[in-house]
């Protein structure tokens, strides 16, 4: 069973940018779909992006051209590389592989 950790959530400025990570145990990612997933306090959780095969994505419209999904099998590790960020951005950050659920690492844009 994998097991996942987030990391890099931050406060940071309207058009500032964040790196997230998320880190897997004892697994490798290249052959998995990977998701990334938000959640705002009151709100459902939502789709953000998704890696998938040899070297595909997709994004929720929201964050198309600003954010951009990546994985480094090597290391088994997944980034999300979030850029003109906005305040309706914040949110707790989730990594979803094979069904399992990171912690969640929280983001907050804000001046």
């Amino acid at each position: 069973q994998v097991q996942l950790v987030e990391s890099g959530g931050d406060l940071v400025q309207p058009g500032g940018s964040l790196r997230l990570s998320c880190a897997a145990s004892e697994t490798t990612l290249s052959s998995y779909t990977i998701d990334w997933y938000r959640q705002a306090p009151g709100k459902q959780r939502d789709f953000v992006a998704r890696i998938f095969g040899l070297a595909n994505t997709n994004y929720a419209d929201s964050v198309k051209g600003r954010f951009t999904i990546s994985r480094d099998n090597a290391k088994n590790l997944v980034y999300l590389q979030m850029n003109s960020l906005k305040p309706e951005d914040s949110a707790v950050y989730y990594c979803l592989v094979r069904g399992v659920w990171g912690q969640g690492t929280q983001v907050t844009v804000s001046s």
